[in-house]
């Protein structure tokens, strides 16, 4: 039996049939376990890896009732609750057929069996359980990784959930500490001053001051006084000496936001700064020097501006020792909706409807477009609930109807699937359940 290959367990007791599944299976690299009664076979479960199970409902001679096979379904089901387990008998009444459905069973399928619907069946359910044993097992490992992030760093009240988001995070805590330039890119509004604040909050200067500098708020002409400070006369309307940021960052950290802003003479500096940790006022000859840790951040293409000529090639590999890309909030949807909610005041909640909407929505102003869309909904909502109307997004396209299907199209999906109920009922966007529970509503019958 080869370790990679699926594993189906046939409970059956009669062994012609237990024979002939085993070798349609292993013809289709599919590995078969058999037990002869229901206490064989829970004690395989209790000790093989198995994907799925196919039982027999009678192991009693001369019995017909299926008792015996509800029980076993319902002990596996009680011991094993995500196994799917398949229902293989020439008992085939429909009401029991859709109640065993409805507790859980995968399929029913009656003696003697079709082998292309039977294999597809199998094949279906196989691929879907392994699918859901990945996604499991990548939850799990996101949410060690989660919980290993909150114990071991200050994230600064930070909200997320989407994986990404975390990629970006465990990257910052991790390079916290080096006492090395960082520079956080990505779009206007994502949030990259709260990336620098935790960094700033996990390195060895968290103690020294965070400053903020943003670039792009000021006049080209006066970004040199306020990152260096200048002396009384440096410039008109300057009456008595001033500190600049790098001075009030002493001893911390200071966060350049938009740093493309800078112009060429304040880049030079700003390069000189870096490189020997001292610097000199607007009009001023003596040097001072200083320790801190620069962050900067950007929405521009720095590459592009190099080659333009309009930003210096030293110094963004100066300052890009380490760079982390910030997704757009569109990328990360899995933040879309804990953000919405941590931005609502105590007492307000999100009607599905509402959220919705907030997934369906582009967020081109990203986490800044979110807070101020969830702060204009607070404050016009009726009540405690948020509806779609309260948010203001511009109207999301006509949903597609979910009207039920009819009984000609089941008819024709079952058709078309060769009588398979999973098959038919993944064409018709339903659960075999589902499927199961309008089949007996419309009074259809499936065919042996």
């Amino acid at each position: 039996m080869l370790a990679d290959m699926p594993t189906v367990l046939i409970i059956d007791d009669n062994a012609a049939v237990a024979i002939a599944l085993d070798v349609l299976f292993s013809l289709h690299d599919i590995a078969a376990l058999r037990a002869s009664s229901p206490e064989e076979g829970l004690a395989l479960l209790g000790s093989e890896a198995v994907d799925l199970v196919i039982q027999d409902m009678n192991f009693t001679a001369d019995t017909t009732s299926g008792e015996e096979g509800v029980a076993l379904f319902r002990e596996i089901r009680k011991r094993h609750p995500d196994l799917p387990v398949i229902l293989l008998t020439a008992w085939t009444h429909l009401d029991a057929a859709v109640d065993l459905v409805k507790a859980g069973a995968a399929d029913y399928l009656s003696k003697p069996w079709n082998d292309e619907r039977l294999l597809a069946t199998v094949t279906n359910l196989i691929e879907l359980g392994q699918a859901n044993r990945a996604l499991s097992t990548r939850l799990q490992r996101e949410r060690r990784a989660r919980r290993e992030l909150e114990q071991n760093f200050d994230l600064r009240g930070l909200v997320w959930q989407d994986p990404a988001t975390e990629r970006v995070l465990s990257l910052a805590c991790q390079v916290a500490r080096a006492d090395v330039p960082v520079l956080i890119s990505g779009p206007n509004g994502t949030g990259k001053e709260r990336i620098a604040e935790i960094i700033q909050a996990n390195s060895q200067v968290a103690d020294g001051p965070f400053v903020v500098l943003n670039c792009g708020a000021l006049p080209s002409e006066l970004i040199e006084a306020e990152l260096f400070g200048a002396d009384a006369g440096a410039y008109t309307g300057a009456s008595k000496a001033r500190e600049g940021k790098f001075e009030a960052a002493d001893g911390g950290t200071l966060f350049l936001d938009e740093i493309g802003n800078l112009p060429l003479a304040g880049q030079m500096k700003l390069l000189r700064v870096l490189e020997t940790g001292r610097f000199e006022r607007l009009g001023s000859n003596r040097e001072r020097q200083v320790k801190v840790r620069v962050i900067s951040a950007t929405n521009a293409d720095l590459g592009a501006m190099i080659r333009a000529g309009t930003f210096r090639e030293d110094l963004y590999y100066r300052l890009n020792v380490i760079e982390l890309r910030l997704p757009p909030l569109a990328a990360r949807p899995g933040d879309i909706l804990p953000l919405a909610i941590g931005f609502l005041p105590r007492g307000k909640r999100l009607h599905p409807s509402a959220e919705a909407a907030l997934l369906a929505h582009a967020w081109p102003g990203n986490v800044r477009e979110l807070k101020n869309v969830m702060a204009r909904a607070s404050l016009l909502a009726h009540g405690e609930t948020i509806m779609v109307a309260d948010l203001g997004l511009p109207a999301a396209p006509a949903a597609v109807s979910e009207t039920e299907p009819d009984r000609d199209a089941i008819a024709q999906a079952l058709a078309r699937a060769g009588g398979v109920v999973a098959q038919a009922a993944a064409e018709l966007g339903l659960s075999r359940q589902a499927l199961y529970r309008r089949m007996e509503r419309l009074g259809i019958a499936r065919s042996a």
